[in-house]
């Protein structure tokens, strides 16, 4: 027999008849008359059914659901701009609270770039170079960079100095999350869901055989927030808040809804007990900040002196090109000359040859200086941060204005000031003191567990409209939690380790003193020498030039050979190279030696601040 579909209105219902092929359901399903209309609404739809939430008037579900949305609303509010302003705030403060601790650490630390390279106000350059021939003209044009703009570009644009500042962040955004450790810590966890069970049951109404479906929805929700707090004796307090909402959609519809309370105190007496073990992480966090910062500063000492280094390493390549292109010049006009002599039978062409010979090697040499010059300069580019097709050239005044500035401090005052004002050395203390620190907190994880533990509970009221906790049902407890393992293996070889660590980080210090107490006498015994070598050098060009004057003059009178004039020329252009380098030498060696005795300060833009003897004795 074929069936049809009936749709039918539960009498007690107040809902308008639903239009065809919808599951909409009317009225309460609890009673007997909603039950065959729904019934009759499945007829001759056996095994479909489509539920559909009808009548949902959310009562008893509004504080939880609010408390759903507020912390949804909450967390999806903070964008990722908002985490990294928070986290530069963060790490700035931090930074700027241990600064002071550090001599000569830059007070204006920032790890944000500073956007596209501008040489805007730069002089330029407006004449060629000669010393360049066929590329005289390749710089015209160029802004001309002083060893100070240097310095500032360096600090700006460079990737390594870069690199350094944002490792000392990272630094710092560990120590921030060290000491969220030591805060209360807020941990809310919210979830709901909705559920719908159905059953298939067969049931005989009159003479008809009907499939029925029963069907049972529902929606749940739960919250807990949890917070936790370490205090500085080594006790741990926990407390959470539990709420649960259940709700009933089908038959009865009912709705439940309880919430608990609950707190508990754990305080260590013997292993983990005490104020320096309960905050060594956090201690330890502190001070390798603090660390970072005297690296740091360290760095930027090492960072100038690097930069002068290979901005005087350019200019030494230009002087080069320019000696190499004069000595060039002398050559071509000696040959021109004795070419003359030759053809007029008063050179022989042996004589002549020998010029030539040394002519073709002086343009090699021109040609390589140039060479080299155009390549350090593009390096030197990279260094500093720009692009290789920026076009700048480096400042020659800066060669001119080098002189000899010899310290007059001795020896033993330089080393004990390098022991006092050594960064790197005052890290290798401190690092020993942490070695000793671990060997008590080892020893103290010897010691068996024995805590005091007490807590408090407070159950949900035992009603359905007020779903607070009941305070007046309260419990508590107190008791001992001991632990007696035992196997301590693991926690003996951490301490035996920890001994051994320190022995290791007192060597470590005794050999960072006696390197220092090296490196100060090494210096030292650079700068005496470049300051010696220079002194050679500068009479070494007196000599060269008035023996090329000599030779010159033996060959315009007829009396002169090629290989002593040639011989001449070279030891003078030698002599000018070696000059230049003995006084770049000599600059840098006492940069280096005011370096190594941790005196040589740095300023905002990375120009440093000359050191004088006055200085060293007042850092004694």
């Amino acid at each position: 027999m074929q069936r049809r579909r009936k749709h039918r209105l539960d009498s007690e219902s107040n809902c308008q008849k639903p239009p065809l092929n919808t599951g909409a359901r009317c009225g309460s399903l609890g009673d007997a008359a909603g039950t065959a209309g729904n019934a009759n609404l499945f007829e001759g739809t056996k095994h479909r059914h489509r539920p559909v939430i009808t009548n949902f008037d959310g009562r008893g579900m509004k504080r939880p659901v609010q408390i759903m949305l507020a912390g949804i609303l909450l967390l999806g509010g903070c964008t990722a701009n908002h985490y990294r302003r928070s986290a530069d705030r963060e790490a700035a403060a931090v930074i700027a609270e241990k600064t002071p601790r550090v001599p000569n650490m830059d007070p204006k630390f920032t790890i944000e770039t500073n956007g596209p390279i501008s040489l805007d106000g730069l002089p330029i350059l407006e004449k060629p170079e000669p010393a360049f021939g066929p590329e005289a003209t390749a710089e015209v044009g160029s802004y001309i960079v002083s060893l100070e703009k240097a310095l500032e570009l360096a600090v700006k644009h460079s990737r390594a100095y870069q690199a350094a500042k944002e490792s000392l962040y990272l630094k710092a955004l560990g120590l921030t999350l060290a000491r969220r450790k030591l805060q209360p810590a807020m941990t809310p966890i919210l979830n709901g869901k909705a559920t719908a069970n159905f059953q298939h049951k067969t049931a005989h109404q009159v003479q008809n055989e009907v499939d029925t479906v029963t069907e049972e929805r529902r929606i749940t929700a739960s919250g807990r927030a949890t917070m936790e707090m370490l205090l500085h004796t080594g006790a741990r307090i926990t407390a959470s808040f539990t709420t649960d909402f259940l709700r009933f959609f089908t038959g009865n519809s009912r709705a439940s809804q309880t919430s608990a309370l609950a707190a508990e105190l754990t305080q260590p007496l013997l292993k983990g007990a005490g104020y320096r073990i309960a905050i060594e992480n956090l201690t330890q966090a502190e001070r390798d900040l603090l660390y970072a910062l005297r690296n740091f500063t360290r760095y930027r000492k090492e960072f100038a002196v690097e930069i002068a280094t290979a901005y005087y390493g350019v200019l030494r390549s230009k002087d080069e090109v320019r000696n190499s292109w004069r000595y060039y010049q002398n050559l071509q006009a000696n040959v021109e000359r004795e070419q003359a002599f030759a053809d007029e039978g008063q050179r022989p062409l042996a004589y002549l040859g020998q010029l030539k010979q040394a002519l073709l090697n002086a343009e090699s040499q021109w040609v390589q200086s140039t060479r080299n010059y155009f390549q350090n300069l593009d390096s030197f580019k990279i260094r500093l941060g720009l692009p290789v097709k920026t076009r700048v050239v480096l400042d020659d005044q800066e060669l001119e204005r080098l002189q000899i500035l010899h310290p007059s401090v001795n020896v033993e005052e330089a080393v004990q000031v390098a022991l006092a004002c050594r960064l790197d050395l005052q890290n290798q203390r401190d690092e020993y003191e942490d070695a000793l620190r671990r060997v008590q907190v080892a020893a103290s994880m010897l010691k068996p567990r024995l805590d005091i533990v007490s807590g408090v509970s407070v159950p949900g009221a035992d009603s359905a409209i007020r779903p607070a906790p009941d305070f007046k049902n309260y419990q508590w407890y107190a008791g001992v939690d001991a632990e007696l393992p035992f196997d301590k293996k693991a926690e003996r070889n951490a301490y035996r380790a920890a001994l051994i660590e320190k022995e290791q980080a007192a060597r470590a210090l005794e050999l960072a003193t006696d390197n220092i107490r090296l490196q100060i006498l090494e210096d030292w015994r650079t700068l005496d020498q470049a300051k010696r070598n220079y002194e050679i050098r500068e009479i070494g060009v007196k000599l060269s030039e008035q023996r090329v004057e000599e030779e010159t003059l033996k060959q315009e009178l007829g009396r002169g050979t090629a290989r002593d004039l040639v011989d001449a020329q070279t030891d003078l252009i030698n002599s000018k190279n070696a000059r230049t380098a003995a006084l770049i030498s000599h600059t840098l060696a006492r940069l280096q030696f005011w370096r190594d005795m941790g005196i040589l300060m740095i300023q905002t833009n990375g120009l440093w601040e000359e050191t004088k003897d006055a200085d060293v004795k007042a850092h004694n």
